[in-house]
Formats: structure tokens, sequence, C-alpha cells
């Protein structure tokens, strides 16, 4: 957003652009973008970040997040948005130095080199301790009133949100499950049990706890919220437990492979989780529990 203030402080049309995945969601974008009253364009790029997932070919930061291919990627296809609808340059809000995988010198021109953005692609809050952009060249930007920011501080930032009154605009940290730990773990381990991973297996990562038991998986929800989002997540096959008259949480349970079978014996495991999470059926014997077979 403070990148978008210093074009639009220059007369320059600035129009935004937001991929979008399965890690990720535009919510907060769009509420920005509404509140600064700026266009704001989405991208689903699901499939096609799905794919450089599995196979980075810069690799993976602390989680399962390949930011630096992930970046090239959206670079990239701002490119074409560029090329196809008669922008004259891509900006971003990137800052150099400020994470420490993606946004050194070096990785900032390979990204640029990599996408196809050689020259027009400019970072605004950067831009006087980057080399120099075809359209500063030209003279539809003036370099001299962008700025020389740099490292993990956002102290700058912090002030020129307020010269420029900005009231809503994303934090800049977070944001992308992929670099959560646990999540990570969660899509490891579901990596190695199934190749053909669909968008709702995904979703399923960001809800629950979860137990595995070979090839079936246990997700037990942990609140009201999640109750419900597990009732309505349940694919055909998939069994749902709950304890009768007694409050506590919902058990999907999935088996993935080719016969997609779930046996009296994990059954009752996920019986013994459901009470187990059920802090007013922990102690109990005899517990009755009502089972259902999503069809």
């Amino acid at each position: 957003m403070i990148g978008v203030k210093l074009l639009k402080e220059q007369g320059i049309k600035v129009d935004l652009v937001f991929f979008e995945g399965y890690f990720f969601n535009s919510d907060l974008a769009r509420k920005s973008a509404k509140a600064n009253n700026l266009k704001l364009k989405t991208v689903d790029f699901s499939e096609k970040q799905w794919a450089l997932i599995k196979k980075p070919h810069h690799g993976y930061g602390k989680g399962m997040n390949p930011c630096l291919d992930c970046h090239i990627l959206m670079l990239s296809m701002a490119r074409d948005i560029m090329a196809s609808e008669g922008y004259d340059f891509v900006a971003t809000g990137e800052v150099l130095g400020q994470r420490p995988m993606s946004q050194t010198k070096d990785r900032l021109k390979m990204a640029e080199k990599e996408a196809g953005l050689q020259g027009f692609l400019l970072r605004p809050l950067s831009a006087q301790m980057l080399q120099i952009t075809i359209p500063e060249k030209s003279g539809q930007v003036d370099r001299g009133k962008l700025k020389s920011i740099s490292g993990r501080s956002r102290k700058e930032q912090l002030l020129l949100a307020q010269k420029f009154n900005l009231k809503e605009y994303p934090t800049p940290a977070g944001g992308c499950l992929l670099t959560d730990i646990e999540f990570s773990k969660r899509l490891k381990d579901l990596m190695k049990v199934e190749k053909n991973i669909l968008k709702e297996d995904i979703e399923l990562l960001k809800i629950g706890r979860h137990y595995w038991f070979d090839k079936t998986k246990i997700i037990i929800g942990r609140d009201q919220d999640e109750n419900k989002k597990l009732q309505k997540k349940a694919r055909k096959r998939d069994r749902l437990i709950q304890l009768k008259n007694i409050a506590g949480p919902v058990a999907l349970v999935h088996a993935y492979g080719s016969t997609n079978k779930i046996s009296d014996k994990i059954i009752a495991e996920a019986k013994k989780l459901t009470q187990k999470h059920a802090p007013k059926a922990r102690s109990k014997k005899n517990v009755e529990f009502k089972e259902t077979v999503k069809k």
C-alpha cells in the first residue's frame, strides 16, 4: 500500500493484483483495497503454485514454503497481465533485506530475470538502493521521490503509513500457511501417503487435531466452529463420529489409497480420541457414540 501511494503521489495510475491459492486468500487485500479506493484484480494460481510446491527449483524455507519459486511465479504472471492489458511496468512492495530467503539483492535480481521482467520491475520502497529501471530512465517515474529502505525494521514503513493516512493495510508478516511449521508437517505427512492430493485434502489440513493410522487419518475438531467445518467437509464414505448426549468434538475419519476402506479397529481408535478430547466424557464408562457414514 505504501508502494502504491508513492507511485500515485507522482500521478501514476496504479491497479492492484493479488494472487491467491490454497495457502492464503485475498480477504485482507480486498479490505485494504476497498478502504483505499483502489481497483483490485484477484487471480487464482492454486494449481500452478501446487505444482511448484511438489518440486521447487530453488528449494524450501523452514517449512514447506518455496518462497523464491512462488515469488517468481507471481511475477511471471504479473508480467503476462502487464503485456496483455497494456500496463507499462510492474511494481511490488518489497523491501531489500526484509526477508532473508527471497529479498537479498541477488535474489531480487534473480527473481526479476527469471520472471522475464528485466528493467520493468520497480520496487518503490527500496528503489534508490537497487539498479535503475526502464520507467525511471524514461522519466515515467521520478527516482528521486522513491525510497531507500532496507533491513527487517519496519519503523520507516509505519511512519509512511501515518503520513499517507493508511487506515487499512495488510500486516507484512505471516499470511502463508506454508511457513507454519506444524502445517508444513501435516502437508509432508499427507504427501508421503497420497500422491493425488486434492484441494479438499489441503483444506482439511487447516482444521483440528490430526492422527494417522497407516493410510487412514482421524481429525478431531477443537471447537464448535471446527466441528461444523468437519461435518461440512466430509466426503463420500468418510465417517463422522460424535458422543451421544454429551458435548464434545466431532471426529472425521478419512481413508486414503485405492481401497478407501475404514476398519473397525480405526473406528474404535476414533471413538477413543473423541472421548479423550471431551472433558465431560473423559472419565465416564460405557459412553455411547453416534456414527454417520457420508453418502
